[in-house]
């Protein structure tokens, strides 16, 4: 492979305007073709196969105007009187008329179409009652019964100070609300009840705005990783490369995916993890490269050819890291969660095209730029030339080996690396400890920051009603199998009956069935399909709400051979729950898969058993660290930095994922150099510490940058958003900085030579990649010339640099 990267490395080198102007076709082409047959993103949230999303389908076929859980743009409006008072008296009901009146005004409203909860709750709330009692009399039931059933879904509390009016956006999906539309909603109920003494407040999915993450937070990485790359370099044209290659590969990325949206249906969510890990494998794979073609100047005068040995040989560790990383991320697929393949396919594919605009287009740059590229010291500012971005003088031993900080750490890891392993492995086990209270759920209105709109509305409705109807269950029966009618209205109720009878209800009912109506709404022919709202006394993130979905589950085969019905629970609670279900279940396969084959691709690369092991291991303490942490900081509040709410279900096995590909990146990056030092002859000790000598700062440099790119994230408002880049950051922290920097290399002083041990039968099954670059000879090309001169040297001096100009 090394000979094959020196290739193509010293060829884009030479023939830079070719490779440059293909790369400039291929994002006009694809650009184009993003343009001309894009299609919009199709934001249907489906998990097919799991029980809820199975009803859910039943629910449709039954009663086909039936909306979506999660696409509906629905908002619910809470208001409340102040203590003591009704929403009956005079200016609270006038207010809430105004409300009325204006609400149909808004943006993304149709003023003309019907709005049936759009009602003062007051009079909602009579007109409901007097409907039950008037249809238990008519049938000769309960009417104490009926009032029961009316006040469980009435829009009023029992006391009259608080009430619930709804309505619906007029747009296809949530995905197509815009931010402007729920700003005007919440100034309008700000202004409506600012001199009453109202309180109105709102919640619903019409109330998420769903906006790819980016912007101000990619900024903020970008111009980070711009510092810690000029502090690398020192050079504003070296620093400046990493991040256009990362930038075009990105851009790039995000025309290929709005491109295949011509071709298959795809989430706005799929650009969210191509750009957060586009940014940071572009920028790390490219300083990698770069790095290693900086430190091959100092042993030739041919620039085309330390380009090719650059590609050749840290070029060859890109794309194993590269490799890693698609591994990890096309292997969310077996989760089968389609928003999440998605995501992870998208992802995949710009990790690829950030490793081969690494391995082409930045040699094609270095043959443009030509002795260009480690100029730009001085600040380019009139009177401040004589400043320095950065000096560079590394003192060297008595053989002129450089003796720099990475050398001085690995002396001191070696000292006592048994104490430095026990030390790692008791810190990352403390920070996973929390781990055990882990509570995995989907974000809420109910778990929103106190602070917000949703929150307040959540918290009065659970006032006035019972924290069950945040989050009630519908079940869906199909009668269709049963062919009397008045069989199927038995079976119904019979239904409703078992439903009732479970722990934790609050109030089960029919809330409607499918039977034709007349032109006044009133049945007039018989039902085939019913649906049963049962409200918990529970909320939707309380254990008892979960306990009683599953006794639901577990009761459904033995009630359907009672009544000859087909049973389903769905609705938000019972989708929500099943997709945790789902993503837990799937997390063993996950790991397996991903775990498996890594180790394979790390026994090619460092053609050993042990320090694949020891990589993997190193990774299950840093990523369990992290989910602690996560706990720690998010779900249990530490410290006040976040309202403390439940952990979402996807963030573990997202976070494993990722940094499992991220955490192989700085595995390869620097274990790779010391595999390398000990072909050539070192031996254990000698080559971890020229390892360090040679990648440990270009690793920290490209960990910083991720770590940049990721914190940024943070500052995002959505709390997804925000714990994903929390995770992330911190995992690199841990990984980069006390697994691979301190726990893998102490491994290596106590292993010594066993490290590097494979099985001869193995040895001779295992194809040679040459990562290290061992067929590579820096003196195997004419004109390649050895030189101890360091390369910031020589560009610090002008004639030389002149000279290297005409090279």
């Amino acid at each position: 492979m090394a000979r094959l990267l020196y290739k193509l490395g010293s060829t884009a080198h030479r023939r830079w305007p070719f490779f440059i102007a293909g790369w400039l076709l291929l994002v006009v082409v694809v650009g184009a073709i993003a343009g001309v047959a894009s299609k919009p993103f199709n934001d249907e949230f489906t998990i097919p196969g799991i029980p809820s999303e199975k009803a859910a389908d039943i629910q449709k076929e039954l009663f086909p105007d039936s909306g979506d859980a999660f696409d509906d743009a629905t908002v619910n409006v809470v208001v409340a009187a102040p203590k003591g008072h009704t929403l009956a008296e005079k200016p609270y009901a006038d207010a809430i008329a105004d409300l009325v009146t204006e609400i149909p005004g808004l943006p993304q409203m149709d003023a003309d179409a019907p709005q049936p909860g759009l009602v003062d709750p007051t009079t909602a709330a009579d007109a409901l009652e007097q409907q039950y009692v008037d249809g238990a009399k008519a049938a000769g039931g309960d009417v104490a019964q009926a009032k029961e059933d009316a006040a469980a879904i009435s829009p009023l509390s029992a006391d009259g100070r608080i009430g619930t009016l709804s309505f619906e956006w007029d747009v296809d999906t949530v995905a197509d609300l815009k931010a402007t539309s729920v700003e005007a909603l919440e100034d309008l109920l700000h202004e409506t009840t600012a001199d009453t003494g109202l309180v109105a407040e709102a919640n619903g999915q019409g109330m998420t705005v769903q906006e790819a993450p980016g912007g101000t937070a990619e900024l903020i990485g970008l111009g980070i990783a711009l510092v810690v790359l000029l502090l690398s370099f020192g050079s504003l044209v070296a620093a400046g490369m990493p991040l256009v290659n990362a930038v075009f590969g990105v851009g790039l990325s995000m025309a290929g995916v709005s491109a295949m949206t011509a071709f298959m249906d795809l989430s706005s969510s799929t650009t969210a993890l191509s750009s957060m890990i586009g940014l940071a494998v572009g920028i790390d794979y490219t300083l990698f490269i770069l790095a290693r073609y900086r430190t091959e100047l100092h042993h030739t005068d041919d620039r085309r050819h330390a380009a090719g040995i650059a590609v050749g040989t840290a070029g060859s560790a890109v794309v194993f890291a590269g490799l890693t990383v698609l591994i990890a991320l096309s292997a969310l697929s077996v989760v089968g969660i389609p928003f999440l393949t998605s995501m992870g396919l998208a992802a995949a594919a710009t990790v690829l095209i950030a490793v081969l605009v690494a391995l082409t287009l930045l040699p094609a740059l270095l043959g443009m730029t030509k002795s260009w590229t480690f100029r730009g010291r001085h600040v380019p500012v009139p009177g401040l030339r004589w400043m320095r971005i950065r000096q560079y003088s590394p003192k060297r031993d008595q053989d002129g080996l450089v003796v720099n900080n990475g050398v001085r750490w690995a002396r001191v890891l070696a000292k006592a690396p048994v104490a430095w392993v026990l030390g790692v492995v008791v810190l990352l086990g403390a920070l996973a400890v929390p781990i055990s209270q882990m509570y995995l759920a989907f974000p809420s209105d109910s778990t929103a920051a106190s602070d917000t709109t949703q929150r307040k509305a959540a918290d009065l409705a659970e006032e006035a009603f019972g924290p069950g109807r945040q989050g009630p269950f519908v079940v869906v029966v199909d009668g269709r199998g049963i062919t009397g009618d008045e069989q199927r209205t038995e079976a119904f109720d019979r239904v409703v009956d078992w439903a009732a009878g479970q722990d934790d209800v609050a109030n089960a009912q029919l809330v409607a069935t499918n039977a034709p109506r007349d032109d006044k709404g009133v049945p007039n022919g018989p039902a085939t399909g019913a649906i049963i709202q049962i409200v918990p006394a529970s909320g939707p993130d309380d254990p008892k709400t979960l306990d009683l979905l599953e006794a639901l589950r577990e009761g459904q085969s033995a009630i359907e051979d009672e009544t000859g019905t087909t049973v389903g629970v769905t609705g938000l609670t019972a989708i929500t729950t099943d997709v945790s279900d789902q993503l837990n279940g799937a997390l063993p396969v996950y790991l397996a898969v991903v775990i498996g084959l890594a180790f394979i691709l790390l026994m090619l690369v460092f053609r050993s058993i042990l320090i694949p092991l020891t990589a993997t291991l190193g990774f299950l303490l840093s990523v369990l660290a992290t989910l602690g942490a996560t706990v720690a900081i998010f779900q249990e509040g530490a410290f006040g930095i976040f309202e403390g709410q439940p952990i979402v279900s996807f963030i573990p096995i997202f976070v494993i994922g990722v940094v499992f590909g991220l955490a192989m990146d700085y595995q390869v990056f620097l274990v790779t150099r010391m595999r390398e030092a000990h072909v050539h002859g070192l031996s254990t000790h000698e080559a971890v510490v020229d390892g360090f000598r040679n990648s440990a700062r270009v690793v920290t440099a490209a960990a910083a940058i991720m770590i940049a790119v990721f914190s940024g994230f943070i500052l995002e408002d959505d709390a997804i958003i925000k714990s994903m880049g929390f995770a992330l950051a911190l995992a690199i922290v841990f990984d980069a900085f006390i697994v691979r920097m301190v726990l893998i290399p102490s491994l290596l002083y106590i292993l010594g030579e066993k490290a590097w041990w494979l099985p001869g039968w193995l040895d001779r099954i295992l194809p040679n990649v040459d990562v290290e670059g061992a067929s590579l000879e820096r003196d195997s090309i004419p004109g390649a010339v050895a030189r101890a001169d360091d390369v910031d040297d020589l560009d610090d001096d002008l004639d030389q640099d002149r000279e290297l100009a005409g090279v």
